[in-house]
């Protein structure tokens, strides 16, 4: 039986504010061709463009994250890249919505990659991420090689990339990788309470300050401020910046504009 021709690869759950989105190609431990890829992208333009939505969330169903590529399919597929966005449109895009990482089982290749391109990391204690590309001949292109040793300590982001090494999620929170680690079935959950610390702050700076953080990643002290101040500036005199000055002032929540 074909089960992708009876069930969608990607699900897309709305929850105040926050968009779910869900691997589903559990049979496969959600591994990422073409058509996935496709549908990961749509979902992240409709979080990125619907004003609605604040926070986007990523997991995946069955009690794994991802597997990565879906090697069977790379011969005909290739890298499922969506063009200049990177794997499933994530790994190298531009966003300015944060995006939250929920990961159960196994967040391999790719599937770490998309990890890697996420703003948090919420993980099961039974979770496992690992980059065993040069096992298969391949690299950790969509951004492992390039985000994983400026994540770890430099040695073993060095032994995962390689030698294929995986790093168990207790082992990631201690080194800082993973924000929340919480027991088997729960990574969801965590992600869901973090996303609701997001949204009880003003929703322009939160974009403004992720875009920041994208935007001067890397860049000396000067060039920084100087990427960074066209950004910054226009919020200051915002709605948004009057409600929550004045909200400190009389002791109470903002009231954002949304």
């Amino acid at each position: 039986m074909n089960t992708e021709a009876k069930e969608a690869v990607v699900l897309t759950a709305r929850r105040e504010g926050v968009l779910v989105i869900t691997l589903n190609r559990p049979y496969v431990r959600n591994a990422i061709n073409q058509t996935v890829a496709d549908a990961i992208d749509t979902a992240l333009t409709l979080l990125e463009t619907d004003p609605g939505l604040e926070v986007g969330v990523l997991t995946g169903a069955g009690g794994h994250f991802c597997s990565g590529m879906d090697l069977k399919a790379f011969p005909d597929e290739g890298v499922p890249r969506v063009k200049d966005r990177g794997l499933a449109g994530l790994t190298r895009a531009h966003r300015s919505k944060p995006l939250i990482a929920a990961v159960e089982g196994a967040a391999v290749a790719g599937g770490f990659e998309l990890v890697l391109a996420c703003d948090l990391i919420t993980a099961a204690d039974t979770a496992f991420f690992a980059l065993p590309e040069v096992a298969r001949g391949l690299i950790a292109s969509e951004g492992g090689a390039i985000r994983l040793p400026a994540r770890l300590p430099h040695h073993l982001a060095m032994e995962m990339l390689l030698t294929a090494t995986a790093l168990p999620a207790a082992d990631a929170a201690r080194h800082g990788l993973v924000n929340q680690l919480t027991g088997e079935g729960e990574a969801l959950d965590a992600a869901m309470t973090l996303a609701g610390r997001i949204r009880a702050h003003s929703p322009q700076a939160t974009r403004i300050t992720r875009q920041v953080v994208d935007a001067t990643r890397g860049l000396d002290d000067y060039t920084a401020f100087t990427v960074q101040d066209p950004l910054t500036e226009p919020v200051f005199a915002t709605a948004s910046a009057a409600e929550g000055t004045r909200a400190f002032r009389d002791k109470r929540s903002p009231a954002w504009s949304r």
